[in-house]
């Protein structure tokens, strides 16, 4: 009978959290790369099969739409412009590789999953402040913070079993 909360399945949950935080930040990353056909096919999907979550969301589809029509014309009069959500998705992943730090071992290399919380939270002083600035709908705010709310429940989670994981290896209670 194996024991469940021991140091190897404690690794074993560790990692797993890591994986899949990992493989959200590259997704989520690599997402700004097609930027201009992925909003095309949104704004397509919102007149199209999708038009009754449009109905259900007009201020949504407005807002795609708006999106949509200021990325073509960015990337037909200034795609250099568009240079910046390549560096958005690059630090993405930059940012997963870091993590293969605590992978490999949690306990030294807790300091990425801390930063990994701080960056996260960080998300709603960024989008509180630059949202206005820059003339973003205040609920389209709250989804961009709700990334920083999402990602950090797992690193917390991830976190706490590697304090776990420090206690059990070091025989603490």
């Amino acid at each position: 009978m194996s024991d469940t909360n021991g140091p190897r399945a404690l690794l074993t949950h560790i990692r797993v959290w890591l994986i899949v935080f990992v493989v959200c930040l590259v997704l989520s990353g690599a997402t700004a790369f097609p930027l201009v056909t992925e909003l095309r096919l949104l704004d397509a999907s919102l007149d199209g099969w999708a038009s009754p979550v449009a109905d259900l969301f007009p201020g949504l589809a407005e807002w795609i739409d708006r999106v949509e029509g200021g990325v073509r014309a960015a990337d037909e009069q200034a795609p250099y412009l568009l240079y910046g959500t390549d560096w958005l998705a690059f630090a993405h992943l930059v940012i997963a590789v870091a993590f293969y730090g605590p992978y490999r071992d949690p306990v030294r290399n807790i300091w990425v999953v801390e930063f990994g919380m701080i960056a996260c939270a960080g998300i709603i002083p960024l989008a509180l402040i630059c949202g206005p600035i820059r003339d973003i709908p205040f609920w389209w705010s709250v989804v961009d913070m709700s990334f920083g709310v999402i990602g950090i429940l797992p690193l917390l989670h991830v976190r706490r079993k590697i304090k776990q994981l420090e206690d059990a290896h070091s025989g603490r209670p």
